[in-house]
């Protein structure tokens, strides 16, 4: 992995066998970074793709390998008493024989084939935190002081 801040922003390149969510969640501890919004694309080999299932309160995990095209990678990082966290949706194109298909939700990780180019942008003026939703018990956007 690298990067570099450019006006503010910070481009990332994550190399082959690198998980995505982890190289990002590093930079921020490294740049201290509380909360930002990223986006990217790429090629990757494995995605761990999630869906909340409201019935039951959690999440039902499905993982999709081989030559995923990640068209397209979204989320952000917020702060919850000091420590940060993701929350993340991506899309992947894939061949499955002669047959395209398209994955996508969720992101709980995403391992690098060759390469992903993400642009992140640091909240700038303030912090986006984190706050418990009592009925899901998932995190939601909190506007308040950390």
């Amino acid at each position: 992995m690298d990067h570099r801040i450019m006006n503010g922003i910070c481009y990332v390149r994550v190399d082959k066998g690198e998980e995505i969510i982890t190289e990002l969640l590093e930079i921020c501890r490294k740049e201290g970074i509380k909360s930002a919004v990223f986006s990217g694309i790429g090629g990757c080999s494995k995605a761990e793709i999630q869906t909340f299932i409201p019935e039951k309160g959690s999440f039902e995990t499905e993982t999709v390998e081989g030559m995923l095209e990640l068209i397209s990678l979204t989320g952000n990082i917020t702060s919850e008493n000091g420590r940060l966290f993701h929350h993340t949706h991506a899309m992947f194109s894939y061949k499955d024989g002669t047959e395209r298909k398209t994955a996508g939700g969720h992101i709980k990780s995403v391992t690098v084939l060759y390469t992903a180019e993400i642009e992140l942008r640091p909240v700038t003026d303030g912090v986006i935190g984190r706050k418990r939703d009592p009925e899901t018990g998932t995190g939601f956007w909190s506007f308040e002081r950390e």
